[in-house]
């Protein structure tokens, strides 16, 4: 029994080291959208077009051709707000039946994003983006129902990424780049095994791995552009421990983040008035089912089955200068999960949303600009339902079905100094 329990909590704690990075997450799947306090004001409508932020060029380094000439710097911060209760039944297993709620999962966090770009000619501009596309703390209270499939999970991210642009004429302009990105992730469940449960197994590993970015604009006439971007995936063999029923063991786990495609327009109405607009298609499903080795011996430990779909985002915005100096703006978007309640987890409590902003930007003078942006998300309806046809089921913890409650609120202030 004891053996059984073993490898059913190994299962339960490795099945979901990539599940975990989303539970504070706010782009689908475990990626974080909050790099840019500018384009947070219209739901990142128009995120991959040129214009007076180059904070764009997370999503388009294309776009950084904005930059005016000299130095540009710019700070974005935002404080990411969540809420979120799982209240459900654990039923079927070796401990009967309970009902203990999850309480707040959800941990508030701190997200920052930091560019710069230097306009060597009128051609050239060479930048870099320093980001968390990806991050979590969730923490339900120990004694919950669902303990076994989930305890404490953090995820930290950190990407570095060098871009050049070059504009081929007034219509034109094409960029490229390099990530290196930086990924550390704990993983915590209830040990089967102990006395009272007071134990938690644990998995961790970090790693580090590399990608490339793309983009390329287009201005067809004047007062229209369009831009097209590109974030590939980033593999990563993440090295660590794995911890379960008081036993140490090396594990190597190879993972994929997804990459992404976006498609932004900005189309000028008046002197006054801008419409934006974005499609984004994120690659989820290429995550498939990636496998935990151990160090020693080279076996496989288990198999994850994620079978994500693949992640959508629409996004409709506007702007309107107020005057020379303000300018105000506001969004709405909807988004479309990876997740759905076949393979949803009590790690990734994930589904469809809304996303309704607002926001504006005070040019200070000349050198100096500030952005505010504010975002409340609303997800849709969520349930989450483990049962023998769930692929994170195990009958020694039994079948678990369960309500979420949750929600955003997104605070968002940048600063951008011209040199």
């Amino acid at each position: 029994m004891i053996r059984a329990n073993k490898k059913a909590v190994l299962f339960a704690t490795t099945a979901v080291v990539l599940s975990m990075v989303a539970g504070a997450a706010h782009a689908g799947g475990f990626a974080l959208r909050e790099q840019s306090s500018y384009f947070q004001g219209m739901s990142f409508a128009g995120y991959g077009t040129s214009g007076d932020t180059i904070s764009s060029m997370f999503w388009n380094p294309a776009s950084m051709i904005g930059a005016q000439q000299g130095f540009t710097f710019e700070a974005h911060n935002s404080l990411v707000i969540p809420h979120s209760d799982i209240d459900g039944t654990l039923s079927g297993g070796f401990l009967g039946s309970s009902s203990i709620g999850s309480g707040d999962i959800a941990s508030d966090a701190w997200v920052p994003a930091s560019y710069a770009a230097y306009r060597l000619n009128d051609q050239w501009v060479f930048g870099v983006g320093v980001n968390a596309p990806f991050g979590l703390t969730t923490k339900p209270r120990e004694d919950w129902a669902a303990q076994f499939y989930s305890r404490t999970s953090k995820v930290f991210s950190l990407n570095v990424n060098p871009n050049i642009a070059y504009q081929i004429n007034d219509m034109i302009t094409v960029a490229a780049g390099v990530q290196v990105q930086y990924i550390d992730v704990s993983l915590k469940s209830a040990d089967a095994t102990s006395a009272g449960f007071a134990r938690s197994n644990e998995i961790s590993g970090d790693d580090v791995g590399f990608g490339v970015t793309a983009g390329v604009t287009l201005k067809p006439w004047e007062g229209t552009e369009i831009g097209v971007g590109y974030r590939s995936g980033v593999s990563h063999t993440l090295e660590g421990d794995l911890y379960a029923s008081g036993v140490t063991t090396g594990v190597e786990l190879g993972i994929i983040t997804p990459d992404m495609i976006n498609i932004s327009a900005k189309q000028k109405i008046t002197e006054k008035i801008r419409i934006l607009g974005t499609v984004e298609w994120t690659n989820w499903s290429r995550l498939k089912s990636p496998r935990a080795v151990s160090d020693t011996s080279g076996a496989t430990l288990t198999t994850l089955h994620f079978n994500y779909d693949d992640g959508w985002f629409f996004a409709l915005g506007g702007e309107y200068d107020f005057n020379d100096k303000l300018t105000f703006r506001a969004g709405l978007a909807y988004e479309i999960s990876p997740i759905d309640e076949e393979i949803r987890s009590t790690r990734l409590p994930d589904n469809n949303r809304w996303w309704l902003s607002a926001g504006a930007s005070y040019d200070f003078n000349e050198h100096l600009s500030f952005d505010i942006g504010y975002s409340h998300i609303i997800p849709e309806s969520t349930k989450i339902n483990i049962d023998s046809s769930h692929q994170d089921y195990n009958a020694v913890f039994g079948t678990y079905s369960a309500d979420v409650d949750s929600n955003v609120n997104i605070i968002s202030a940048s600063l951008r100094y011209r040199f």
